[in-house]
């Protein structure tokens, strides 16, 4: 099992152009989440859903990992198995980087779901044509994105990686979406210590026994550095 589990969020992301998950407006690029990202959304205007995972998944060519991801990539190389990423971002910027040992825990965009078979596989392509399932043949595909009132992804592994961690690091993550929001009190409960890395401090940050305030990509390779030559 792993000895250091590291939770990350959309703000670890920010720095490379995707943004973030909900802003200040409570919308999501323009969009009401409840329209984008939950099964009711996708049931009423199943196009509109579509077109907008289509979007952001084409946006994934236009940014690069940064130092962040880089720097957790840098040491997975050194612990290997010992390190596990789980993340809240449904980018593939933590694999590109380098990262192997990664669990999205709210799905992937570079995936498509079939409703009809239940198989999940790679996608690059347009949704909104509502083309046909690899697998079983039938046009019944949807984003492999975790929304608003379904279960994320792995959940038995991440519980397991945090009972049994010595150290749980978040980085760039509000706080306040749960049940990520409650992994730090897990780990806590079961002996790890627990560290903040955040823009600033986030709803949860009083359960951390450390919390610093700055830039991923400042904040993470210097503690990164510190893990590794000490």
């Amino acid at each position: 099992m792993p000895q250091i589990v590291v939770l990350t969020g959309a703000g670890i992301s920010a720095e490379s152009g995707i943004a973030t998950f909900r802003d200040a407006d409570g919308l999501w690029e323009g969009h009401h989440v409840e329209d984008v990202a939950t099964p009711e959304g996708f049931a009423r205007d199943r196009a509109t859903v579509q077109r907008f995972y289509d979007e952001r998944r084409a946006a994934l060519a236009t940014v690069e990992p940064n130092a962040a991801h880089r720097a957790l990539a840098e040491l997975e190389e050194t612990l290997g198995d010992a390190l596990l990423v789980v993340t809240q971002n449904i980018d593939d910027l933590h694999e590109r980087a380098g990262s192997k040992n990664v669990v999205h825990m709210h799905g992937e965009l570079r995936k498509a779901l079939c409703r009809a078979c239940g198989v999940a596989s790679p996608w690059d392509a347009a949704l909104e044509a509502e083309p046909d399932c690899p697998g079983c043949g039938v046009a019944d595909l949807r984003p492999d994105v975790v929304w608003f009132g379904e279960v994320p992804y792995e959940m038995d592994r991440i519980t397991d990686a945090l009972t049994d961690a010595s150290l749980f690091v978040s980085i760039g993550t509000s706080g306040a979406v749960y049940p990520a929001a409650g992994f730090v009190q897990h780990a806590r409960r079961h002996g790890a210590k627990t560290l903040e890395l955040n823009l600033e401090p986030s709803e949860g940050s009083v359960f951390f026994h450390e919390a610093r305030q700055g830039k991923a990509g400042e904040l993470v390779p210097r503690w990164v550095r510190e893990v590794l030559w000490g």
